[in-house]
């Protein structure tokens, strides 16, 4: 899924500006300019994210002149400016508008207009696949009688040469015979009807003397190329040393190809030399200083794991080498969902499943997000099998997709951080992800506010679980707690396995505080059924507490105001 960026808001009428305004606060960076056809045009060359709220034939007619390409146009949604209408209308795969769809109906509370084939099939669209894990599907020209075949198959069978990650429901085979997809960086001649999926996993070393045209570097190359089957297109990179990275021949090619350039300072192309055994040139030595220039200057550029396929080879005075990236780094998103409610879900979380292509969690978390999974490969467990999730998350990580494993509330609060980075230690795991920790409103951020104020002291947190902790843990810590006077904050207070536990807590509290010590109870924030409750220790019911309950007991000093309950910080009588 491609990072949408800044998403602009162009609303038609100002009752549509008012569905603008309230959508705009869930996406930072956002902005809100009047419909027009010079800022639609002015965002247009932006590749923004494009939000037009108001009628679908108008935004049609606006929109029609500035389309182009596929892969280029920016994501375009139509948002009716009542809010009860979310469509998707133009770049649904390639430039994200299917899942910005999403993303908007699950905030306002509808269901997305989604109309591209392979999402009413719920197949993955080759195209969006090829995008996120970095390859070219050639030829082009195929590609839409390619995609009508899969969705009368309903999978695809694919021959990988390069180990790029499949998703869900397509079939690996070993022959090119029975493949209708090939995923491999050499030329293929392939009969209509496949297709070939080209990785961008080659970079180029070169050496070369200043001022060497751009028509000489790239015939140099692309003989090279030829000479050993390899695809143009495969190419991510080209680099050199340092000195020669600035020039103009070099400089214009790249620029014309879209290649990034790598240089790297004549120590660090010789320790590289000398590390991975490659061999000396006396040349490059006394004009360089480097013991090689080509060689490890594409290997550097491929990055850790990377090998050689292509040894130097001089042509026409320059020397070339090819080096291959190892397959793509998996990328784990450990996400806070809060509550599970959109509005309370942050921005940087909505953004990780909406990046994901798989996501991970407990049924009842993942329930709660729903509306934001489509076109996604969702694995969900229930209840005490932590364990399992997070081993599918870094199985599938490790394959080199981009992972979500969803905690409620916040990952590292009770949440399956910690037993993924302990299981990452275990296993040695660590330079082949990419993990990304997603804060989320843990519920006593949420409950504290349905309160009031009840945390404006120091306070501890302790879970009433024993499933993990032993009880004579959890009874010390209630009594270090209670005896030093802080707020206490109860998770996981009663459940039908451990029915007595609020119980046996709430008669220890009570050797060091008062039965009149004020009680806030709230059972499901921001879900169906919410409830708040002010009690206090010595009467609060705990028959009506279960697990999607939180129970916050006031300090010596906690009150009641009204529908309140209030920790003083202890201002009253030093500031005011």
């Amino acid at each position: 899924m491609p990072e949408l960026g800044k998403v602009v808001f162009l609303p038609v009428t100002a009752r549509a500006g008012e569905v603008a305004r309230r959508l705009s606060d869930h996406f930072p960076g956002s902005v809100i300019r009047p419909l027009s056809r010079e800022n639609l045009s002015a965002e247009w060359q932006r590749g923004t994210g494009l939000v037009i709220v108001g009628a679908c034939g108008v935004a049609v007619r606006m929109i029609a002149p500035l389309i182009r390409d596929k892969k280029e146009d920016p994501a375009v949604v139509v948002v009716d400016e009542t809010g009860r209408r979310v469509i998707s209308l133009l770049s649904g795969h390639l430039g994200g508008a299917n899942a910005l769809a999403r993303e908007l109906a699950a905030l306002l509370g509808t269901e997305p207009v989604i109309t591209t084939a392979t999402d009413l099939a719920g197949l993955v669209a080759p195209d969006l696949w090829a995008e996120e894990v970095g390859a070219l599907l050639l030829p082009e020209e195929r590609i839409p009688s390619f995609t009508s075949g899969y969705l009368r198959r309903g999978t695809l069978r694919v021959l990988r040469e390069y180990p790029l990650p499949l998703p869900p429901g397509w079939r690996e085979v070993s022959g090119e015979d029975e493949a209708d997809l090939v995923i491999s960086y050499r030329r293929r001649d392939l009969p209509e009807g496949k297709l070939q999926a080209v990785p961008r996993v080659l970079f180029v070393g070169l050496g070369f003397h200043r001022n060497t045209s751009e028509n000489r570097l790239e015939e140099a190359l692309l003989r090279v190329l030829a000479c050993h089957g390899l695809r143009e297109e495969a190419l991510a990179g080209l680099a050199t040393l340092e000195t020669r990275a600035g020039e103009p021949g070099l400089r214009s090619w790249a620029a014309r190809k879209g290649l990034r350039v790598f240089s790297f300072p004549p120590e660090v192309l010789s320790r590289c030399t000398r590390e991975r055994g490659l061999s000396v040139s006396e040349a490059a030595r006394r004009a360089t200083g480097a013991l090689a220039v080509a060689e490890p200057a594409a290997l550097l550029a491929a990055g850790p794991g990377s090998r050689l396929i292509v040894p130097k080879e001089r042509v026409s005075g320059i020397t070339v080498a090819v080096a291959e990236a190892r397959r793509p780094k998996g990328r784990l998103y450990l996400v806070g969902i809060g509550t599970g409610a959109p509005e309370e879900m942050t921005p940087a979380a909505r953004r990780a499943l909406r990046e994901a292509t798989h996501v991970v969690g407990y049924t009842r978390y993942l329930d709660l997000v729903r509306p934001l999974l489509g076109g996604k490969e969702v694995f969900a467990t229930g209840m005490t099998r932590e364990v399992e999730r997070a081993e599918k998350a870094l199985e599938l990580a490790r394959a080199g997709h981009r992972v979500a494993l969803v905690s409620g509330g916040d990952p590292g609060i009770y949440g399956l951080a910690g037993l993924v980075f302990e299981l990452m230690q275990t296993r040695g795991l660590g330079a082949e992800l990419e993990v990304e920790v997603i804060p989320g409103l843990t519920a006593l951020n949420a409950c504290a506010a349905r309160l009031g104020a009840p945390l404006m002291h120091d306070f501890a947190v302790i879970s009433l679980s024993d499933r993990l902790t032993p009880w004579e843990v959890i009874e010390r810590r209630l009594r270090a707690a209670a005896r030093a006077d802080f707020v206490i904050v109860i998770y996981n207070p009663r459940s039908r396995g451990r029915p007595d536990h609020l119980e046996r807590a709430r008669k220890i509290l009570l050797e060091y505080r008062s039965p009149e010590t004020p009680v806030g109870i709230v059972r499901a924030a921001g879900r169906t059924g919410e409830r708040v409750l002010l009690s206090t220790l010595g009467e609060f019911p705990v028959e009506e507490v279960d697990m999607q309950s939180t129970v916050f007991v006031g300090n010596s000093e906690s009150f009641r105001f009204g529908p309140w309950l209030v920790t003083p910080r202890g201002y009253r009588g030093r500031r005011f």
